[in-house]
């Protein structure tokens, strides 16, 4: 009877390897079409759209992906350093933030934590305009700093960040750090953060992925071509309806991609430890 519970129904099990298998599919698949439509022709994209059998048109494609007026590879070095940037600025003073609204006792504290969840509401675009004026005035425009500070502010990761911490973060343990004459600093850098990593590792994926895949306020801010990002060289592809490369279009959309699987599975070990460390404390 042991032996059943712990393997469970051997039919319920199969389904649910089924039901995964199809899930991890479905969701590879536009990945792996992605792939194969960056080695195929415009013409062949436009008679099949969907295909999973490879062409021989990547040289061709990768030809014309760096035979426009930009580099491709400097774009995905700017890209680089704004996605890594603003990453490390988001999850630090995320968690730094997340850290003074749950160890500390001060009396604002919840109407702070209110005006973030306000804050949360309001969208990015209603404040573009502002955004803009605010760093032409002060000269930030084409310039990276204008895409790597601001992400200091996201309250979006400050609420996770405080949520994970209300449940994972035992005040005891900096009590007794304190006790011990350790300063408040070392005690949020030594150990409040090691705790923290996979709150920070998914938060870091998110960010990234975000920052990496911004379009519209690089748009905004960036008009040196030398400065562009891989989504806006990539953008610069399509041209007009009778010129639109497709299988170049493909091939840098491909190349995009990239870092972002790099990123998640340099970080999913820490999220697959943050939720075993969950289910046993559950």
């Amino acid at each position: 009877m042991k032996l059943e519970r712990r393997n469970g129904n051997p039919i319920v099990r199969t389904i649910i390897y089924i039901v995964c298998i199809f899930l991890a599919v479905l969701s590879l698949f536009p990945f792996v079409v992605m792939i194969v439509n960056s080695t195929r022709s415009t013409f062949e994209i436009q008679q099949h759209a969907v295909s999973l059998i490879p062409s021989t048109f990547l040289k061709s494609n990768w030809a014309q992906f760096t035979g426009k007026s930009f580099n491709p590879f400097k774009g995905f070095l700017n890209s680089m350093i704004i996605s890594v940037g603003a990453t490390a600025c988001t999850v630090y003073f995320s968690t730094l933030t997340a850290y003074a609204l749950v160890a500390y006792q001060w009396k604002m504290r919840q109407p702070v934590f209110v005006f973030i969840l306000c804050v949360m509401m309001i969208p990015a675009t209603v404040t573009t305009i502002g955004f803009y004026q605010f760093m032409y005035r002060i000269g930030m425009t084409n310039n990276f700093l204008a895409l790597i500070l601001p992400a200091i502010y996201a309250p979006s990761a400050v609420f996770f960040m405080r949520q994970f911490m209300l449940a994972s973060l035992p005040l005891e343990l900096l009590d007794s750090a304190r006790i011990d004459g350790s300063r408040e600093f070392y005690t949020f850098n030594r150990i409040a953060m090691p705790i923290m990593k996979p709150a920070m590792a998914t938060q870091g994926i998110f960010s990234f992925v975000g920052t990496w895949n911004s379009l519209f306020i690089p748009s905004v801010i960036l008009t040196d071509i030398n400065k562009f990002t891989m989504p806006l060289m990539v953008s610069l592809l399509k041209g007009d309806i009778y010129k639109r490369e497709f299988g170049a279009i493909y091939l840098g959309l491909a190349l995009s991609v990239l870092p972002l699987f790099i990123v998640y599975f340099a970080l999913s070990k820490y999220i697959v430890a943050g939720v075993a460390l969950g289910s046993v404390k559950g």
